[in-house]
């Protein structure tokens, strides 16, 4: 019988000897022995990240940023940023022959000319579309679960700032083609920086290179729109996925889940794969709107000429909001030193997005301030357990939505054939009224929610069958909830964690005073408010009693009950399950 050495050790000795390294191999280790990439890809390539379908909004904002990128190169290769002044002889007949930019030329050249143009032009601009709508639902989505407590302060202003870059970017882009309305937008953008007092005259002056419009101001937002705001986006972007690594993803709770660990997949291969087809998803949708969706078309628009402006005209979407607030903004002007203020400009366009973003910003340290809480938060919280965090978002939102609607006051009126003042002067007293009337409402929602989830783990859920008692009265079947359920309801800390009462003497029930700083009176009023009315979970002896009661109940054992148990032969009692006989 012979023996194939070739696979036999060739050495007794306990020290194994390596094989020669593949040409592969050599690369990786050469560049591995100079970066050091061995050690951070092997840990990170195996990083753990939860399954759970609202973690995909935030990738749906990364992919669409994806889809900026490669159709924004495409763009670029054939777009002319001058303002130089042309007749145009492309092939779209209706415009042959007018004088526009060059810019203007460029864009529909890029529309009928350029094979693929017309699809790429309108798939960035819905890229562009989703991108920042989607960082909107990511943001609310992080605030309503709690996701930007400590400690990710800093990615949640990170995010902030990716919103209001990507909003700034979107303006800088729908304004390069010259046409009617971004010329409308370009000019209205000049109004609100001479809007600033003292100074805005010469904001407006240094960024158009002189007055209005110049030559150089397209030039100028070319080279914003390709290569300042995608630097910082590219970067914050970077800094966001980063830090989410390092402070591990946020998780729904449930059983075998804690704020030290992390259950879900590994990047690879599993996550990577997942987030890889994600991506085709997104691009395909951007596809699929780009040519079947006409957006922005400039050929119908032609090109800027300030005589032409009509009513109709507004903004992208996401602009909408500032320009319902300069609608319904009262003409309030006033005169200093011989100049005009116009705070009907000044504050709905400048004051306004500003201090919202501010406190959009400041969300997170705000509430850490009020609440005390200072503990690292891993896990997710449903947002019926924050009531008053839940009810200030839905506020905000109803704020935001009440001057979006502004902003298309006009069409409202035309459509629904009302008045034009009495939807402005409606407006003037809902954005004050609406965000109150919401809070309230959104609160009491929530709480009358943790008071069902209490209701469910006390007595469990309805079954939908009904039973009969011998004196002839009626009740429902209820049954405990399944464990995994009963797990994500209880998974909650109770307010007493993070908040301790404190009595009129001054004293919390621990007998510790409480602080007497400056703001610790606000503060205190602040937190009162914030726990105020909140249905804490039931305790252990609570849960425990109510087990007892229902296993008395389930076996009959309640005086006055009739409950042989047959009616439920063959079934389990799992929620979700039908519990009725097959008839």
């Amino acid at each position: 019988m012979s023996i194939d050495t070739s696979k036999v050790a060739t050495s007794n000795s306990s020290a194994a000897v390596a094989k020669k390294p593949g040409r592969a191999g050599v690369v990786a280790n050469w560049a591995d022995e100079r970066l050091g990439l061995g050690t951070a890809m092997k840990k990170n390539l195996r990083k753990v990240f939860p399954d759970h379908w609202s973690f995909m909004l935030g990738e749906i904002a990364l992919w669409s940023f994806v889809v900026l990128l490669l159709s924004g190169v495409f763009l670029t290769l054939w777009f002319n940023p001058s303002m130089g002044e042309i007749h145009y002889e492309g092939s779209y007949d209706q415009l042959r022959g007018v004088a526009m930019s060059e810019s203007m030329a460029s864009t529909l050249d890029i529309s009928f000319d350029v094979r693929g143009g017309l699809l790429m032009r309108q798939m960035h601009h819905w890229a562009a579309m989703l991108f920042i709508a989607s960082m909107m639902i990511h943001l609310l989505r992080v605030f309503f679960t709690g996701a930007h407590r400590k400690p990710r302060e800093m990615n949640w202003v990170i995010g902030c700032l990716l919103l209001i870059l990507g909003t700034l970017e979107g303006f800088t882009g729908y304004s390069l083609p010259d046409d009617l309305l971004s010329g409308t937008g370009v000019r209205a953008a000049d109004g609100f920086m001479k809007s600033i007092p003292v100074v805005g005259t010469y904001l407006s002056f240094f960024l158009f290179g002189g007055e209005f419009p110049g030559d150089a101001i397209i030039p100028r937002l070319y080279m914003i729109h390709i290569l300042l705001i995608p630097g910082l986006l590219l970067a914050l972007i970077a800094a966001h996925m980063l830090l989410l690594v390092y402070h591990k993803h946020t998780q729904w709770p449930g059983p075998g889940r804690t704020e030290q660990n992390v259950v879900g997949f590994p990047m690879l291969p599993v996550y990577a794969a997942k987030a890889g087809g994600f991506f085709f998803i997104v691009f395909g949708v951007c596809a699929l709107m780009g040519g079947l969706l006409t957006i922005n078309p400039v050929w119908k628009y032609g090109p800027y000429d300030p005589t032409k402006v009509t009513a109709g005209s507004q903004p992208d979407w996401y602009m909408g909001w500032p320009d319902g607030a300069l609608r319904i903004m009262p003409g309030w002007e006033s005169e200093f030193w011989g100049t005009t203020w116009s705070w009907n400009v000044f504050l709905p366009i400048i004051v306004l997005p500003g201090l919202m973003f501010t406190i959009l910003l400041l969300l997170p340290f705000l509430e850490a301030w009020v609440t005390g809480d200072k503990r690292e938060h891993h896990l997710l919280q449903r947002p019926r357990n924050a009531p008053t965090r839940t009810a200030l978002m839905v506020a905000l939102m109803t704020f935001y939505g009440l001057m979006w609607a502004a902003g298309g006051n006009d069409i409202i009126a035309i459509k629904l054939h009302l008045s034009i003042n009495q939807i402005t002067y409606f407006m003037r007293a809902a954005v004050f009224i609406g965000p109150v009337i919401a809070f309230m409402i959104t609160r009491r929602w929530c709480i009358s929610l943790q008071r069902q989830d209490n209701e469910k783990l006390l007595h469990g859920y309805e079954t939908g069958v009904i039973m009969r008692s011998p004196e002839g009265g009626y009740s429902e079947r209820h049954l405990p909830l399944d464990t995994a359920k009963a797990y994500a309801v209880t998974a909650r800390d109770r307010d007493e964690a993070s908040y301790v009462p404190v009595g009129t003497d001054g004293v919390d029930p621990n007998g510790v005073p409480a602080p007497t700083g400056r703001g610790s009176k606000l503060r205190g009023r602040l937190q009162t408010l914030w726990f105020a009315d909140n249905i804490q979970k039931p305790t252990a002896a609570e849960l425990e009693e109510a087990h007892h009661h229902a296993e008395h109940e389930a076996h009959g054992e309640l005086e006055g009950v009739s409950a042989d148990g047959h009616q439920f032969d063959g079934h389990h009692a799992v929620e979700g399950e039908t519990l009725r006989g097959d008839h």
